[in-house]
């Protein structure tokens, strides 16, 4: 029978932090190292990265992975039942110094290929790495007062609540305890909170994590003045990420997923209401979103979402209404 390599894959935005880390860690637990300079040259760095770790046999692979790569890949790829290599863990490496910034970064991480380039916001990769990850180690803590490492290490928390932390550069790295990584995660901190099971081993009072619940769908322009007006410049406090599941007036029959962080901000379509089958549940009636950041008024926030839905008589009145209202977001493609 042939052996199953078990993998630990090492992500992050910070490049030299993340390759310092990676390959400290892989001659601490004497595994084989495979760097993201080396699997990045190919096309498909998940397959790459597939393709090298069988050769490290049972000493174990660290592969590091450019961060053009979405965590929610890696762990479906090696989950498949014909993968040569077993995910034992996902270990995110953040500059404790930065991460407040990385999160409201508006540029993008970029990796060339012969025929192209593919490009990723750095935000959100930097949000989706930390909320997937097993174990997350903090770069630079050294430069941060007491009360400025506990506030850090309570958001990056509040993002990964079952996330494991460490300090890196420290005396020792403990071993990745070897995980089950299914394709379908519960790691994230919004899906906590979704899922009323947000319970972060570090908390602090400045670090915010609010669940936003309604039965009323959303007025469109109403949204866009909040999103646009008041959400992006601050005005209940420094909301860091916001994912969830919403609707639209206009567009009253289908689902979408609320992805932000940072100033940027997505509402692709998820479901489709008559497409579900008799067994299937909506992903939500009305609005169901978490959000996450600093210092957030969650009374003010509460209070907005809430004036961005219809009111008593808009609700009234009607779907075949509500369709006719003006719709400043972008039309959705449909098949």
């Amino acid at each position: 029978m042939s052996t199953i390599t078990e993998v630990v894959a090492v992500v992050g935005t910070c490049a030299p932090e993340r390759a310092s880390f990676a390959r400290r860690f892989a001659e601490h637990t004497d595994r084989s190292l495979h760097t993201a300079a080396r699997i990045a040259m190919s096309p498909d760095p998940v397959d790459e990265a597939l393709s090298l770790a069988p050769w490290s046999g049972d000493r174990g692979a660290v592969i590091e992975f450019p961060p053009t790569v979405p965590p929610t890949e890696i762990i479906g790829r090696f989950a498949e039942p014909d993968s040569p290599a077993r995910l034992v863990g996902i270990t995110c490496v953040v500059d404790a110094t930065h991460i407040v910034d990385d999160l409201l970064r508006e540029d993008y991480v970029v990796q060339r290929f012969s025929s192209g380039r593919v490009h990723r916001a750095r935000a959100l990769a930097t949000a989706t790495q930390v909320e997937y990850a097993s174990t997350i180690v903090m770069a630079g803590w050294e430069q941060l007062s007491t009360p400025d490492l506990s506030l850090m290490m309570a958001l990056v928390s509040a993002l990964a609540p079952r996330a494991r932390l460490q300090l890196h550069p420290f005396q020792g790295i403990a071993r990745e305890v070897p995980v089950p990584q299914p394709d379908a995660q519960d790691r994230p901190g919004w899906i906590c909170l979704l899922n009323d099971d947000h319970a972060p081993h570090m908390t602090d009072d400045r670090v915010s994590a609010i669940r936003y619940q309604s039965t009323r769908l959303f007025h469109p322009v109403r949204l866009r003045r909040l999103l646009d007006e008041e959400l992006e410049r601050g005005a209940f406090g420094t909301v860091l990420r916001s994912v969830g599941f919403c609707r639209l007036a206009t567009r009253p029959g289908t689902t979408a997923h609320w992805e932000h962080v940072g100033s940027m901000f997505s509402l692709p379509p998820v479901a489709v209401d008559e497409d579900l089958g008799a067994d299937d549940e909506m992903l939500a009636v009305g609005q169901d979103i978490a959000f996450i950041g600093l210092d957030v008024d969650a009374a003010a926030l509460t209070r907005a979402l809430d004036d961005a839905c219809l009111t008593d008589e808009e609700f009234a009145a009607g779907p075949v209404v509500w369709r006719t209202l003006s719709d400043p977001f972008p039309a959705w493609a449909t098949a």
